[in-house]
């Protein structure tokens, strides 16, 4: 029982992570085809208070380590490369996207090391069965890929990649609600490959494999529209499933997760400037979220 409480603690370290496909305002606005767009974009994390079961756990870890005041912050800069076409008629995009940053425990888990380097190479593709621009209604679906690329050592609690595949799909409905108020819904499911090379963040003093159930995303709200220059975009998430598996023990550590995101979108004729800010509103096992601010730039090419 110690042990696998002790291994859950651990493996819930892992949701500071951007584990959801977050939308921004518009994003499921079919594209017009024909246009390449880079986009640069600065995440900057705060986790804190660890949660199981809904309630607040403070037992020790190992290295002398405790739960009473932790800490993992994280930065990261990501770019994103994207093309829209049309695909049998119908709108379609694709893009790569990079990351590159760190992940620093503090507080409380400060004696374990950081890590700074890439993160884990994604591939998606979109495309649109239905897109009315007149009525303003649009109705997309989205796969993502994303390849273990990045950063990793498994005799460090914390990456940036994550040593494993995951794979994704995602539908989204946006339509006009009134003269400049839409309202968007998506739901998305995230599928994770399982990790062979997992050791200390499963508590195990030689590699084991590290396996995860799918997790469901729901991400709804109001995008509102104060004229051609400035948009305004609230959304709710929901965030459910991901237990984990560390070789033959089941944990039954179900991600259960509440959030919300500000968005503030500006259009100028260089590119769209965009800031968001959002965080944790309730959490059932993890450690919190207590800030999640993002700013990016994106300009066609």
């Amino acid at each position: 029982m110690k042990f696998a409480r002790l291994l859950t603690i651990i493996l819930l370290v892992q949701p500071f992570a951007i584990w959801a496909i977050d939308l921004q305002p518009n994003d499921i606005v079919a594209p017009l085809p024909g246009k390449s767009h880079a986009m640069i974009s600065y995440v900057n994390t705060d986790n804190s208070t660890y949660y199981r079961n809904g309630t607040v756990l403070t037992t020790a870890l190992p290295k002398s380590a405790s739960l009473k005041s932790p800490d993992i912050s994280t930065q990261t800069g990501i770019l994103r490369v994207s093309t829209s076409y049309a695909l049998s008629e119908l709108p379609a995009i694709s893009y790569l996207q990079l990351p590159y940053g760190t992940i620093k425990p503090a507080g409380s888990l400060a004696n374990y090391q950081e890590d700074t380097g890439m993160g884990d190479l994604t591939f998606a593709t979109a495309i649109w069965p239905y897109a009315d621009r007149e009525k303003r209604r649009y109705f997309g679906v989205a796969g993502y890929l994303t390849a273990p690329t990045g950063s990793y050592n498994s005799q460090r609690l914390v990456n940036m990649g994550e040593n494993r595949y995951k794979s994704d799909i995602q539908m989204g409905y946006q339509q006009a609600i009134v003269e400049n108020l839409d309202g968007m819904i998506a739901v998305d499911t995230m599928w994770f490959g399982g990790n062979s090379q997992c050791a200390i963040s499963c508590l195990s003093a030689r590699t084991t494999t590290l396996n995860q159930k799918p997790l469901t995303t729901t991400q709804l709200g109001p995008i509102y529209k104060i004229n051609q220059t400035y948009t305004l975009g609230y959304s709710y998430f929901y965030v459910a499933g991901g237990a984990t598996t560390v070789g033959s023990t089941y944990l039954n550590n179900v991600v259960n997760t509440q959030r919300y995101m500000l968005s503030a979108l500006a259009y100028y004729p260089f590119g769209r400037i965009s800031l968001q800010y959002g965080r944790d509103m309730e959490i059932k096992n993890g450690f919190v979220e207590t800030r999640r601010f993002i700013l990016r730039f994106a300009t066609e090419f």
